[in-house]
Formats: structure tokens, C-alpha cells, sequence
């Protein structure tokens, strides 16, 4: 399936994406027995980030399959909180680091130590390149294929409203792959006759105080033009919501919402609900969780490349939710629990 094909089909889908549809694991089936008696250090970029609160659950429910201790520490959503935290791993002299949801780049030279004391690093979302080798002695980056998540949202967004789009794109230029995703968003909604009328960077860990603001601005600014938000996280949207309810306007009649990732519970909710968020294009972030417990096992134990598994994203609305249940998350209907504890316990 080529990757117009793809998106076309996770768009007429609804919920239902190229992984869920699957009956069958297509993920790795061999590799080394699980290391025993290991303890690991997720570094979590801010635990308020529903994505990055999901794969630290992952992570926890497959470091209890395989028999490892975890320590979660905390960035709290601030480079210097990132840096302490990476202080506080070392200091813990763990078997392994997973870095969950920040730029590698941001915390290169706290990172080199790391890689000076060789401890296995794999990662989730730190930066542009996916799999195997990322940049900065880290032996696998975990995540979907950013330029597809942003190429759904964005031709949602143009199934919506067609030439009449009119697009604000929210993303936070301290991350280069959420620049990368932001640029790709604007270039398929202008690929597609919708118009961008905004561009706007602001901190993804500052969302809670300025996104408030930040919309009664935009609205003053461009009225009914502006159709469509388009962002590069859910966490946008869990402030813009209350102040476009506080100015006056419906979820049904003011600009319609759409993520491009990484599918929180709280964006769920809103979808469900109706409320202030369209879509999401969401991650498997549980599956993602166990997935870097698998490359680090890896990593660990002295394997020369990883498994090179990519997932594939969901895109979620409220029809497709009113189909799948209660769930407010995308955990795909996948052996992959079975698959990676078969692999460590063989």
C-alpha cells in the first residue's frame, strides 16, 4: 500500500486505522531473552502531556512482564527540569534510560553523559529520525511516522471544509519534529486549497496560561475565516476549549479542533463529548510503551540494531468512538502483550 493509499484509508475508516483493522502481530517475533534483574530510568518530559503519561504506563506494565525495576523521573515541562532529571538518572547508575517525549538535541550535553558512562538509551519522539541509529547514541527512536500523523489531520481538515479551510497551526518550535510536523500540516492543507492563516509557536509546557489568551486573540483577529486548529499535540486543546466557551461560542459553531497526536484521554473525552476537539490522530502509545522495553532489552543486551518496528496511527472521531466502546485510548486490537513476553521468556 503506498502511503497516499494509507492515508485515504485511515481518513474513510474513522477510528479504525491500518494497525487496529489487524487481526494478526506484525511486529518483531524473535530477539533476546528478557535480561534479568535489570533497573531502568524513564526521563519523562512532563508527565502533564497525556502521551507521554500513556507510554510511561506502557513502559510500567512491560517492565513488570519482563522483571524490571522502573523510576519514573519528571521534567515537569522545562529544560532545566529535564536537565536535573538526567542529573538524578545518573546518580541512580540504572541498567538503562528511556527518554520519553523531548528533544534529544535540547539536552545534548547532559545526554553525553549518558553516553560516556554507556548506558543503553532508546527513546520516544526525541526527534526527527525514526528507528534504529537516532542521533546522539540512542539505539532506537519509538513512534509512528510524524509526516503521516500530520498529513491525516491536515486532510481532515480539508474533507471538512474543502477550499473554504481557514487553518491555525499551534506547535512548539523548542522540538524540531514538531516544527516538522507543523511545516507538513501547512504544506498539505495549502496542497489541498485551504488557506493558513496563522502560524503560531508557542510552548507546548506554557499551554495551560497561554492558550486562553492566546485564542480570544486569534478570534478577535480573524473571526468566522477561522475553521479549523490544527495542532501538534491534544494538550492545545485542553485549554482552548474553555475560552472559546467562556467568549460565547459552541463547539459546533466555532473552529473545529484537530491533533496531529498524540491521542490523550482527554482528547478522547472531548471527541466523545463533543466538546471544543473534532479528531485526533492518535498513537498506540501502551503498545509503544512495551515496544521500548523490547529495543532497550536490545539495546541491553548488546544487540547491533534494533527492531526497526513502526506502528501505525488512528484516526479517532466520534462516530468511530461510538463504535469502539468506553476505551478512552487507542490500544489496538494486537497480541503484542503475548508476542513480546513470549520473546523475553523464551
Amino acid at each position: 500500500m503506498n502511503k497516499k493509499t494509507f492515508i485515504a484509508s485511515v481518513i474513510a475508516s474513522t477510528m479504525m486505522s491500518a494497525v487496529a483493522a489487524q487481526d494478526a502481530w506484525d511486529g518483531p517475533t524473535t530477539g533476546p531473552a528478557g535480561a534479568e534483574g535489570k533497573s531502568i530510568v524513564i526521563l519523562a518530559g512532563d508527565l502533564k502531556n497525556g502521551g507521554i503519561l500513556g507510554v510511561t504506563s506502557g513502559v510500567e506494565e512491560a517492565a513488570k512482564a519482563i522483571g524490571w525495576e522502573v523510576r519514573v523521573l519528571d521534567g515537569a515541562g522545562s529544560i532545566q527540569g529535564r536537565t536535573a532529571a538526567i542529573g538524578q538518572a545518573m546518580a541512580l547508575q540504572p541498567d538503562g534510560i528511556i527518554i520519553n517525549g523531548f528533544d534529544a538535541v535540547e539536552q545534548q550535553a547532559a545526554l553525553q553523559g549518558v553516553v560516556d558512562a554507556s548506558i543503553p538509551m532508546v527513546s520516544w519522539h526525541s526527534g526527527p529520525v525514526i528507528g534504529c541509529d537516532a542521533p546522539g547514541g540512542i539505539f532506537a527512536n519509538v513512534s509512528t511516522d510524524a509526516m503521516t500523523v500530520s498529513e491525516v489531520a491536515a486532510n481532515w481538515a480539508i474533507e471538512d471544509a474543502g477550499s473554504d479551510a481557514g487553518v491555525i497551526i499551534f506547535t512548539d518550535s523548542t522540538y524540531q519534529i514538531a516544527i516538522d510536523k507543523a511545516d507538513r500540516l501547512k504544506e498539505v492543507v495549502e496542497a489541498g486549497g485551504g488557506t493558513v492563516l496563522e502560524y503560531v509557536d508557542t510552548p507546548i509546557a506554557d499551554t495551560s496560561s497561554r492558550m486562553g489568551p492566546l485564542t480570544i486573540s486569534l478570534l478577535q483577529k480573524y473571526g468566522d475565516s477561522w475553521t479549523h486548529a490544527l495542532a501538534i499535540n491534544d494538550l492545545y486543546f485542553d485549554f482552548m476549549g474553555p475560552a472559546l466557551g467562556s467568549a460565547g461560542i459552541s463547539s459546533e459553531d466555532g473552529p473545529q479542533a484537530g491533533s496531529a497526536g498524540d491521542g490523550s484521554e482527554a482528547s478522547f473525552q472531548r471527541i466523545r463529548t463533543g466538546s471544543y476537539q473534532t479528531i485526533t490522530v492518535a498513537e498506540p502509545l501502551n503498545l509503544q510503551g512495551w515496544q521500548l522495553v523490547d529495543e532497550l532489552n536490545r539495546a541491553i543486551q548488546g544487540e547491533e540494531t534494533c527492531s526497526g518496528y513502526i506502528t501505525s496511527p488512528a484516526l479517532v472521531t466520534q462516530s468511530g468512538l461510538e463504535k469502539s466502546g468506553d476505551s478512552n485510548t487507542f490500544d489496538p486490537d494486537l497480541p503484542y502483550r503475548d508476542a513480546y513476553s513470549a520473546t523475553w521468556n523464551q
